[in-house]
């Protein structure tokens, strides 16, 4: 449950459903319906995957790590339905979409520089001891437990590929 935050420790382990819950209360109080209606659809995700994560066995829901993992999704589709809203010239449903990415970008953690991508690609390599594509499995296994919600993984894949096949 705790192999996501390595870096933090399992003092830190729910420290980011107290922040989404603190965030809703916050939200309640200053009546910022749309930024209380984001949190919420932040809440329910969750929720859905305790569900989910419940029946597969794990009897504490799940952990930082996977809620980390549900927030980059919501806000990589907010993205392309922002992107799909600007082209059909609703603009208005364009600028919803990037006021929720706001609100969840708020729990994430910083994202990585480039450089920082590039270095933690090449340790990754070195630590798993990949020598060929066969191994790129391993090494974005290793980069989603370190660094969840902390790059795009779907931008980082190619990467790791080139520095595999090169």
């Amino acid at each position: 449950m705790y192999r996501f935050y390595s870096k933090l420790g399992k003092a830190n382990a729910m420290e980011l459903r107290s922040r989404i819950n603190a965030a809703m209360k916050q939200a309640m109080k200053d009546k910022s319906t749309e930024r209380l209606s984001t949190i919420r659809l932040i809440n329910a995700a969750i929720k859905d995957r305790d569900i989910a994560a419940r029946t597969e066995g794990k009897e504490n829901g799940v952990g930082d790590g996977e809620v980390l993992a549900i927030l980059a999704k919501m806000t990589k589709q907010r993205q392309e339905s922002a992107k799909t809203y600007e082209e059909a010239g609703r603009l208005d449903l364009s600028e919803r979409e990037l006021a929720e990415i706001k609100v969840i970008e708020e729990f994430l953690p910083r994202q990585l520089t480039d450089d920082e991508i590039r270095s933690a690609i090449s340790d990754a390599i070195n630590e798993v001891g990949a020598g060929s594509i066969r191994d790129m499995g391993k090494v974005m296994g290793t980069l989603k437990s370190k660094y969840a919600g902390q790059m795009d993984f779907g931008a980082v894949g190619p990467l790791v590929k080139n520095n595999l096949s090169s």
